[in-house]
């Protein structure tokens, strides 16, 4: 009983953080939902939902290799207020 429930705690995430899957090999990240806010991230679950639709029964799907998405995260966690609108649009939307 008890290895069932630590393994369904270590499958969600933080409060504050989601869970995304990038790449052909679906690697899991934890995101703050903070990035929600970011116009390119935005761009980026857009194309997810045209791309695996909502209902996909493994999670949050991007369509992006993983370079990409630590790209991505890496200048959202850098300029956290300061938005560079469309930056990363022309890499997310391969």
């Amino acid at each position: 009983m008890r290895r069932k429930q630590a393994e369904e705690e270590r499958k969600r995430a933080p409060k504050g953080h989601f869970v995304v899957y990038v790449g052909s090999t679906r690697k899991r990240f934890i995101v703050p939902t903070s990035y929600l806010k970011n116009p390119s991230f935005q761009q980026l679950l857009e194309k997810a939902a045209e791309e695996y639709g909502f209902d996909n029964p493994m999670g949050i799907v991007l369509p992006c290799d993983e370079s990409t998405f630590k790209h991505l995260t890496a200048f959202l966690a850098l300029s956290s207020p300061l938005v560079i609108k469309g930056r990363y649009t022309a890499l997310l939307c391969q």
